[in-house]
């Protein structure tokens, strides 16, 4: 039941190499759900498109630029949390500018479709790896 829950937008990517690899960061201590893997982005601001904020959100968390016309919109996920209901369109992206980088305490590793299930991951995310895996 999600009466009453707000709703939370939040844009994410699978960044995916030339070797088809896809680009997963661990939530740091001290945010909620700390330690499972994710794909990269975050909340969609008042007054941005999905877009804008995850190329906002790409800069911030990982030091790459890229831009809307390399976000090719790929699904979405759609999650009751016990104090909000998450959606989350999912782009993937295969161009950017930069070599990513943790910048705000997270870990990264790049991993194989078929290897993204060996990953902890938040609820919402989990549908969206057999997609992926489809889809590359």
């Amino acid at each position: 039941m999600t009466q009453g829950k707000k709703v939370v937008l939040v844009s994410a990517a699978a960044l995916i190499d030339v070797e088809g690899r896809i680009l997963l960061a661990q939530r740091p201590e001290g945010k909620s759900m700390a330690g499972l893997w994710e794909f990269p982005g975050g909340k969609v601001e008042p007054g941005e498109t999905p877009e804008e904020a995850l190329i906002r959100e790409l800069q911030e968390e990982l030091g790459i630029n890229t831009w809307s016309s390399c976000l090719a919109p790929l699904t979405f996920a759609s999650h009751s949390y016990e104090t909000f209901h998450l959606l989350m369109p999912l782009f993937a992206c295969r161009k950017w500018e930069g070599i990513p980088q943790a910048r705000e305490g997270q870990v990264l590793k790049w991993a194989r479709a078929q290897e993204l299930r060996d990953y902890p991951m938040p609820p919402a995310d989990i549908p969206l790896i057999p997609i992926l895996r489809d889809w590359l």
